[in-house]
């Protein structure tokens, strides 16, 4: 059999795992299955959706039991989200170069009440730790890792400080940031779409000291993952991996920037348990161990299939995920220890995908996902109305999201049904 043949019968398979769609949009697996399952993609409809939009909010679908009221607008493109312990919403802004400060007022909303950091280009990913706001940049010429605190009471930060620079930049620069006492993890993707950079510093995620000093390989095989967390009580390294684009093309699929009925749902997106010493299948690999066409004839193909980790869950493809967060709080039934994903939407498909956020179900005994459901969709036909960028929990147990369409900051809120 040809290698092309043998790439149709895997895409076959494959074309089953991920790409079945059915009218509900939530996917549930056995709790005691920890294997992946797959993600369909639903049509949502308001008839479907049951839940509250407060006044001001476009007309998205949402479950029922759930509110979505807007809580900040017009705050310009909005990326990460973070909160310091005094209840200061932080927001990268990366096209300005700017981390707005935003504080809660007493009507529920957030209001603007300046930068907290500017003129730094590329601003990113974000995280609070031992009193500063960490944070990725990736500006034209080179990437860095900056930390900043505010000291006098100003709330614009007066301590800015390098920790690292000099670090690849172009392509997927989008650098996420993940700090704890033993140092601070950082990864970068690839600089196009599937480059073979195994040599060298992309597609990989590395491990600092707090002072930027011995650098430690951790894993590698990333596409572009935006976020890092770990998993709460434990010290386990999750992200959201996205996954190549115009898989298709192998197989005729020409023109439209790679769009076509095989790259429409190939392949899919990872939610990944990154280890030390992992390897996650990017670029040679999609949906766990399916070659890419670029790679079918690689010599020792084999020997990296058996290195790569399988995703711990997947998604529907080109969903777009950006930020996301475990939940730690007790005002959504059930959902300690899960996950909330927003999909920013993707450009590389023919019928849009994404455009949501949505609940990962983690098994309390194994620590593994094992379902899905979306709680808000964003689409209306073909036209998004807003593009999640990031979902935080906020101090009360909501949840709050970012679009960069608009400019806006909506919360979520679990109200039960009647």
């Amino acid at each position: 059999m040809s290698t092309k043949s043998l790439a149709l019968a895997a895409l076959v398979i494959l074309g089953f795992a991920v790409g079945c769609k059915k009218d509900d949009p939530v996917v549930a697996a056995a709790a005691e299955d920890t294997r992946p399952a797959p993600v369909i993609q639903g049509v949502l409809t308001k008839k479907m959706g049951q839940g509250v939009l407060g006044p001001d909010v476009p007309d998205f679908w949402i479950r029922p039991g759930w509110r979505c009221d807007r809580v900040a607008e017009k705050i310009g493109i909005v990326r990460f989200l973070c909160l310091n312990p005094d209840g200061t919403l932080y927001v990268s802004q990366w096209q300005s170069g700017t981390i707005a400060a935003l504080k809660l007022q007493p009507d529920g909303h957030y209001q603007k009440v300046g930068n907290f950091v500017e003129g730094l280009y590329g601003v990113h990913g974000m995280q609070w730790h031992d009193g500063w706001l960490w944070f990725g940049q990736s500006d034209k010429k080179s990437g860095s890792i900056w930390k900043a605190r505010c000291t006098d009471g100003s709330g614009k930060a007066n301590e800015i400080k390098a920790v690292l620079t000099g670090l690849p930049t172009g392509g997927h620069w989008w650098r996420s940031i993940l700090v704890d006492d033993t140092g601070f993890y950082t990864s970068i993707g690839d600089s196009a779409n599937v480059s073979d950079e195994m040599s060298s510093d992309r597609q990989k995620i590395w491990h600092y000291d707090l002072n930027g000093q011995n650098k430690e390989l951790f894993a590698s095989g990333l596409r572009n993952t935006e976020k890092l967390l770990h998993r709460p009580g434990t010290t386990e390294v999750w992200g959201m991996d996205h996954g190549s684009d115009a898989y298709g093309t192998g197989f005729g699929e020409k023109g439209n920037g790679g769009k076509g009925p095989i790259t429409e749902e190939v392949p899919g997106e990872k939610f990944n348990h990154y280890e030390k010493g992992g390897f996650y299948g990017h670029p040679y690999f999609v949906a766990g161990r399916f070659p890419r066409m670029e790679y079918a004839n690689k010599p020792d193909l084999l020997k990296w299939a058996r290195k790569v980790v399988m995703p711990a869950y997947s998604y529907g493809a080109h969903w777009a995920p950006d930020g996301w967060c475990f939940y730690t709080g007790d005002k959504i039934p059930d959902a300690t220890g899960d996950a909330f994903m927003s999909f920013h939407g993707s450009w590389d498909r023919e019928r849009p995908g994404g455009y949501q956020i949505g609940r990962t179900f983690f098994d309390k005994v194994t620590g593994q996902p094992y379902g899905y459901q979306t709680i808000v969709g964003t689409l209306s036909g073909s036209r998004p109305l807003a593009r999640p960028e990031d979902v935080i929990q906020a101090p009360d147990g909501s949840l709050l999201w970012g679009s960069d369409q608009g400019g806006w900051i909506f919360r979520l809120t679990y109200v039960g049904t009647k």
